[in-house]
C-alpha cells in the first residue's frame, strides 16, 4: 500500500485537511472514470490516460521553444514531458526522490545521452544516465513542469501532500536558478481541473502559470509573487533532518 505523503507537511491543520480530503476526490474520479494508469491513482502525482498527447501539446508552445533547459518532476505523468525534452535538445533538471543526497538533483543533457531519450527520462533512466548536482551548480531555467493531483484555472495547484515540489522551487528560486520570468506548467487530465477557490493556498504554495490538458491549454493569471525564500514554518523537523540540504542551510543560520 502506497504511502500519505501529507505525513511530511507541516503548517494549519485545517488547511491540510482541506488538501487532503480534495485529494481523496480527485483520486476516487480518476479511478472511477477509468483514467488513471497503473499502479492506480492514490496517494501519488496520478498517471493518466493522455499524458503523451498533453506533452505534445505542451511542446507546441512558445514557452518551450524559447526554453533550453526544464526542471521536470520526476513522476510517471510527466515522463512524456521529459522524453520529448530530451528529443528537443533541452537539458532536463529533476529532483531526486525526496531531495535524499548531498546533490539532490540530476542533470540530464541530451548531448551526452547514450540511450533513447525515453530511456533516460524514466526515474531509473536518469539515475543511470543523469548527473548528480547541487541547486548551486544548475544552470537557470526556462520551464519549469510540476507534478499536480489537482489544479485550478487560477493556477493553484495540489501536489500529493509532502510538499518537496513547493521546497525545490523555494531552493532553485534562492539559489537563482528560477525567477520571476520562468514559467510554471503542468500537464493533466481533465478530471483534475477543478473549480475556482478549492484547492487552498498557503503562503508559501506555488501556482502554476500554464495547465496543459491532452484537450486545452489554460493560461493562469499571475495573481501572487513567487515565493521568495524558504519557507521553514511549513517544514516539520524531520522532514528539515532527512534533507541534507536543509540541514547545511539550518547550520548557516
Amino acid at each position: 500500500m502506497s504511502r500519505d505523503h501529507d505525513a511530511d507537511a507541516g503548517g494549519d491543520p485545517a488547511v491540510l485537511g482541506a488538501k487532503r480530503a480534495l485529494r481523496e476526490e480527485v483520486w476516487q474520479a480518476l479511478s472511477d472514470a477509468g483514467a488513471a494508469r497503473f499502479p492506480g491513482a492514490r496517494n501519488r502525482i496520478p498517471n493518466f490516460s493522455g499524458a503523451e498527447e498533453a506533452a505534445q501539446r505542451l511542446a507546441a508552445l512558445p514557452e518551450w521553444d524559447r526554453a533550453d533547459a526544464v526542471k521536470a518532476n520526476p513522476d510517471a505523468p510527466q515522463r512524456p514531458v521529459r522524453a520529448r525534452a530530451l528529443e528537443d535538445g533541452l537539458v532536463c533538471y529533476l529532483a531526486v526522490p525526496r531531495l535524499a543526497g548531498e546533490k539532490p538533483f540530476l542533470r540530464l543533457d541530451p548531448d551526452r545521452l547514450e540511450v533513447a531519450p525515453r530511456d533516460a527520462a524514466s526515474i531509473k533512466g536518469g539515475e543511470a544516465h543523469g548527473e548528480l548536482v547541487g541547486v548551486d551548480e544548475m544552470e537557470p531555467v526556462d520551464l519549469v513542469v510540476s507534478g499536480c493531483v489537482a489544479v485550478d484555472r487560477r493556477g493553484a495547484r495540489l501536489g500529493k501532500g509532502g510538499g518537496f515540489a513547493d521546497l525545490e522551487l523555494a531552493l532553485a528560486v534562492e539559489a537563482g536558478v528560477v525567477t520571476e520570468d520562468t514559467v510554471v506548467a503542468t500537464t493533466v487530465h481533465p478530471l483534475q481541473v477543478v473549480e475556482a477557490d478549492r484547492i487552498p493556498l498557503a503562503e508559501h504554495d506555488t501556482t502554476v502559470d500554464v495547465i496543459v490538458t491532452p484537450t486545452e491549454v489554460i493560461r493562469c493569471p499571475r495573481e501572487r509573487p513567487r515565493p521568495a525564500e524558504i519557507a521553514w514554518d511549513a517544514l516539520t523537523d524531520e522532514k528539515i533532518a532527512a534533507i541534507p540540504l536543509l540541514r547545511r542551510l539550518v547550520g548557516r543560520a
